[in-house]
């Protein structure tokens, strides 16, 4: 529990910045703050860009996971990286060797969010890639 609420803080401010007031995460704020089209967006998470242009789409539990799940690890490593623009630009084009050169965003779109915060847990405390 403990591990839980130390990673929620973690990487809570990014996400948090693009939530609205019910929870959800706001899609034209992630759009625009990353200075990305909705479209554009959806591509990154790996959902259908009509997604993401309709309201009670990109509501459903399915579009706000895949959401969070690329801030999180955005999030992660924004500090390393610099700053959430480069987060994102290695999160879309660094490939990582421990998973035969497939990138974050692949492996996202792919339901393996969880094997990359893991990686990014290893790598954190001195594991080697």
């Amino acid at each position: 529990m403990g591990q839980a609420l130390k990673i929620a803080e973690q990487n809570g401010p990014l996400i948090l910045s693009y939530m609205d007031r019910n929870g959800k995460i706001a899609i034209g704020q992630v759009a625009d703050g990353f200075g990305m089209s909705k479209g554009q967006l959806a591509q990154t998470a790996g959902l259908a860009r009509e997604t993401l242009y309709r309201s009670e789409r990109s509501a459903t539990v399915k579009t706000q996971g895949r959401l969070r799940e690329m801030l999180e690890i955005i999030s992660r490593v924004t500090e390393w990286a610099g700053g959430k623009e480069q987060a994102m630009a290695w999160y879309r084009a660094q490939p990582l060797p421990a998973f035969g050169g497939r990138t974050a965003e692949a492996l996202v779109k792919d339901g393996k969010a969880a094997a990359v915060r893991d990686y990014l847990d290893h790598m954190a405390v001195g594991g080697f890639a």
